[in-house]
């Protein structure tokens, strides 16, 4: 019997339909892929039971249990996220004792990896009698044919004071201090020509409350994500206000140290590179997988490192170790994201990022040198603390007091309430915070209330 009989819109294996005789369980890969391509594209139908030729001598109702078993097992622990699967029989017999199973691969919302091993992670796609891994360029064709996160053009005009978070990171980090044009913007295709953002510029707009915007930073104790936290935040919306945000909370969690000159002075030298912190949260904010619901970036500092993981897998063919340094391939997962980032002048066109993080560590011993570990699903960028384990070198705040880190927040971040500044100390008491942190500073004439001492509005300020 041929498969037609049974489906007579199957005439023979092309990209909607492909025929399997049996799954072996000892190799899924062979036909697993088949699944995650088929998820990747527009959907499809593994047939088991079925020769190549097509003939349909099915199974049995025993090896269709098993089969679905095996099918299952697979999809949970190798295919990432879960593939969506429906099944339907044919028997191929009068005694209705052989079966064909017609497996129906339901296209996915997300992008489809087979994991195998613990780094090893490929994403298919479903060609004309095969399915091969996708290139790094297909799988920046495919996030953007499934997801349009990026790269569409909005109904939204573009209108500067509804960017004024982006606008101000631009005037901060371009070299003339100067806000993009609309042309500018035009020029990068970050707008259309008629004057309508893309959908990945939307994601910089001031009033964005995407919870694919959200990153969470903490500070440990110790060198494990375990115990105490001695400070956190989450910060979602804008992405131009949720990278300033992040680089604040770094600053006011790192220290500042000092070493001698050889005419006899002090310069003073960081736990981590400006610089380097910049590339590692702007290559977090560039290339994260947005279609992967439920993630965000972690930013966790410890007492000798900082660590940023971001959702999704690296997409060139080789692993970080093997390209040499200065050597990376500039691919993009989310261009518009990326050409944002590149007209606020935070991001390098040749994708050289990484090289800019290497080079703020080329006095560094090599136990210090940035480290990108890939895994599946995320990956995760190291930078250590220059200061650690130096020797000779005086901190001037290894041990940070309360006092100066509600002076940092204020200087940086601005005027807060009594509430607001003692949620980042150890003070569970008010008026013990008041009494042996607070008090002392408004006493020294260093920062005063603005209001009424009473009043839950009033701010506390530096004084200038």
């Amino acid at each position: 019997m041929h498969i037609r009989e049974l489906f007579p819109d199957v005439i023979s294996e092309d990209l909607d339909y492909e025929y399997k005789t049996v799954l072996n369980p000892d190799k899924p890969i062979k036909w697993a892929k088949t699944i995650v391509g088929y998820a990747n594209g527009k959907g499809g139908v593994m047939f088991v039971g079925v020769s190549n030729e097509g003939e349909a001598f099915g199974i049995s109702l025993d090896e269709i249990d098993k089969t679905k078993n095996l099918i299952a097992t697979i999809n949970d622990r190798h295919i990432f996220p879960h593939a969506r699967v429906q099944y339907m029989l044919r028997s191929v017999d009068a005694n209705a004792e052989r079966f064909v199973l017609a497996v129906n691969v339901i296209q996915a919302d997300s992008i489809l990896r087979y994991r195998e091993g613990d780094f090893n992670e490929t994403v298919y796609i479903k060609g004309d009698g095969n399915t091969p891994p996708a290139t790094p360029e297909e799988i920046i064709a495919l996030h953007k044919r499934k997801f349009g996160v990026d790269n569409e053009t909005t109904e939204i005009k573009y209108d500067e004071k509804k960017w004024t978070e982006y606008i101000k990171v631009c005037r901060e980090y371009r070299e003339d201090s100067s806000a993009p044009t609309l042309k500018d913007l035009q020029n990068e295709e970050i707008v259309s020509k008629e004057g309508f953002a893309k959908s990945g510029f939307i994601m910089f707009g001031d009033d964005y409350d995407g919870d694919d915007s959200l990153l969470c930073c903490r500070l440990w104790k110790g060198k494990q994500k375990t115990g105490t936290v001695l400070d956190h935040e989450r910060f979602k919306g804008s992405l131009a206000k949720v990278f300033q945000d992040a680089i604040n909370f770094i600053e006011r969690n790192t220290k500042t140290g000092w070493q001698k000159t050889p005419n006899g002075g002090r310069e003073e030298i960081r736990s981590y590179p400006k610089e380097a912190i910049r590339e590692a949260l702007v290559n977090a904010v560039a290339h994260r997988d947005y279609s992967i619901a439920g993630t965000q970036i972690d930013v966790d500092i410890y007492c000798d490192r900082i660590e940023i993981v971001s959702p999704g897998s690296w997409l060139l063919p080789k692993n970080y170790e093997e390209y040499p340094i200065g050597s990376i391939p500039s691919i993009r997962r989310n261009t518009i994201i990326a050409a944002c980032l590149d007209e606020a002048n935070l991001m390098e066109r040749g994708g050289t990022g990484f090289q800019t993080m290497i080079e703020s560590y080329k006095d560094s011993e090599e136990h210090l040198q940035p480290v990108v570990s890939i895994y599946p699903g995320f990956l995760n960028l190291r930078l250590y603390d220059k200061l650690y384990e130096e020797n000779g070198v005086e901190t001037d705040n290894d041990v940070v007091t309360d006092a100066e880190r509600i002076l940092e927040i204020l200087k940086i971040e601005g005027p807060k309430s009594v509430k607001e500044l003692q949620a980042y100390t150890k003070y569970k008491s008010r008026s013990q915070f008041l009494a042996e942190v607070l008090n002392p500073l408004i006493n020294e004439d260093i920062v005063y209330r603005d209001g009424n001492a009473k009043s839950p509005t009033a701010l506390i300020r530096i004084k200038r």
